[in-house]
């Protein structure tokens, strides 16, 4: 049987899928950027169909570049971007409404309203989320409530709700799988994490019709096969997580204090704790890591909307960079006399603040200051972020105090950013050899899903180690830097 396998990454600004070899070993690759839209402040929306194409697309593309046949794939994997929230016809397929994107402010009143009404205790005992329009729950209800007879449609059955997982398999098995995993909803504000099932109780405070809802199943699991007219032939679907979950497995994270964190558009940092579900006191959020076999793995996870989102700021609207790989280059240039802070709250801030009403700001502009300072300015903001989220992970569990961070990402590819990070959070930092880890760990549930790939023991083993960065910055410079950055991020909130 063959052992290569065909992993789909479907993320906020691009789609990519990789074929995967059984030495992890990436034999063919495409990728496709597709539109943003942002229909007013704080809202951010996409085409499904443009999600479609560009995955078929980069389906396609990444079996050609390999040199492979559809036949010759022993299985899918499906990783995607998470919270991403889509409604469609059951019937005809066709979404009633676009997506409606996890950095996506609108329901900012309707999660207020329900704090309001004291109702977040509820749902953080049930989910281990915070009321933020973040979570994919009450963009469903907007789009009920906003599209002309969806309420109705839904509560007939009519309808069909996903994550972004969800509707790619639907799409990819012809309508004949309504199914998530249960990383995607453990993010939805509808899923009880104890009992791994929608709540009646969630359902009905954010008014979602559970005739609405997908069958929910582990990570690595049967999730049907693929029309065959896609590619080919029929391919089993066998593995899906969310996206950081994925980078989890990826690299390989699965004894509890294992810590990763990834640079994509956001960055989202991934604690790892066992079958010991955490309660953050710091407004970190508790998720589950991975399901496998009917084992359960919890973990605490601190979100930041903006990281290399920032750096394509800077190349698309301020026309600063011509290419993202640029920043580096440009931010070791920079003058180490200007303190520049760049607080990138383009949709709200996230962990540990949780302010969907911040905006973005620069701080400490002088005539002097320039390209290489916002490039700086823009790295260094994800550096401190990540140190805000470490902070609070070492005061919610002291098994965090002493872990080695592991990094992937389109980012870490910056020798400098990687050494400032292990500088700003005084703690070294791990670069693995295979920085596809996203794709990876999608790749590994549906290749020893389809058993054609080694068990969690032996992919562990395989996990390589790139560069170590030690921390090499004078402890009073990282105090002021340090205090600069909280000084601007009180300022950007107040």
């Amino acid at each position: 049987m063959s052992q290569f396998i065909l992993a789909i990454d479907q993320g906020t600004t691009s789609s990519r899928a990789i074929v995967f070899d059984n030495a992890y070993r990436e034999r063919g690759l495409a990728q496709q950027e597709f539109p943003q839209h942002f229909p007013r402040s704080g809202w951010v929306e996409h085409d499904p169909e443009d999600i479609w194409r560009t995955v078929l697309a980069t389906m396609r593309g990444a079996l050609a570049d390999a040199k492979l046949q559809a036949a010759d794939i022993a299985a899918i994997g499906i990783t995607n971007q998470r919270e991403t929230t889509l409604i469609w016809d059951r019937k005809t397929g066709q979404p009633i409404h676009n997506a409606i994107v996890w950095q996506d402010r609108r329901t900012a009143d309707m999660c207020e309203a329900l704090r309001a009404e004291k109702a977040e205790p509820m749902v953080t005992a049930k989910t281990g989320l915070l009321l933020d329009p973040y979570f994919s729950g009450t963009k469903a209800a907007w789009i009920l409530d906003h599209v002309e007879g969806a309420r109705a449609r839904a509560e007939r059955g009519e309808l069909a709700f996903g994550t972004v997982d969800t509707f790619l398999i639907w799409r990819l098995t012809g309508g004949k799988v309504h199914a998530t995993d249960i990383t995607n909803a453990s993010r939805t504000l509808l899923c009880n994490i104890d009992t791994g099932d929608w709540d009646d109780d969630l359902l009905k405070l954010l008014r979602v019709p559970r005739a609405l809802l997908p069958a929910i199943r582990e990570c690595r699991g049967d999730f049907g096969v693929s029309d065959p007219a896609l590619l080919g032939a029929a391919i089993p679907l066998r593995g899906v997580a969310g996206d950081q979950q994925a980078a989890t497995i990826g690299q390989a994270c699965f004894k509890p204090g294992m810590l990763k964190s990834t640079y994509g558009t956001g960055c989202f940092a991934v604690l790892n704790t066992g079958p010991t579900r955490i309660a953050s006191r710091n407004k970190l959020l508790t998720t589950i890591a991975y399901r496998i076999d009917g084992e359960t793995a919890y973990a605490i996870e601190g979100s930041i909307f903006v990281a290399g989102a920032a750096v394509q700021w800077l190349r698309d609207s301020l026309h600063l960079i011509a290419r993202a790989d640029e920043s580096g280059v440009l931010a070791a240039a920079a003058d180490p006399e200007q303190a520049v802070y760049m607080v990138p709250a383009f949709t709200g801030l996230g962990a540990p603040w949780w302010d969907p009403n911040a905006r973005g700001a620069i701080f400490g502009l002088t005539r002097n200051s320039g390209p290489r300072e916002f490039a700086r300015a823009a790295l260094d903001a994800v550096c401190y972020q990540t140190l805000d989220l470490l902070d609070a992970m070492r005061a919610d569990w002291p098994g965090a105090s002493d872990t080695v961070l592991r990094v992937d990402g389109g980012m870490v590819a910056s020798d400098w950013m990687l050494q400032r990070l292990a500088d700003i959070l005084n703690a070294p930092v791990d670069r693995p050899v295979i920085l596809e880890t996203t794709s990876l760990g999608a790749a590994w549930l549906a290749g020893s899903g389809a058993g054609v790939w080694p068990d969690r023991e032996a992919f562990a083993e395989s996990w390589q180690r790139d560069r170590h960065f030690r921390p090499a910055m004078d402890a009073a410079a990282r105090t002021k830097l340090v205090s600069g950055w909280r000084d601007a991020v009180r300022r950007t909130r107040s």
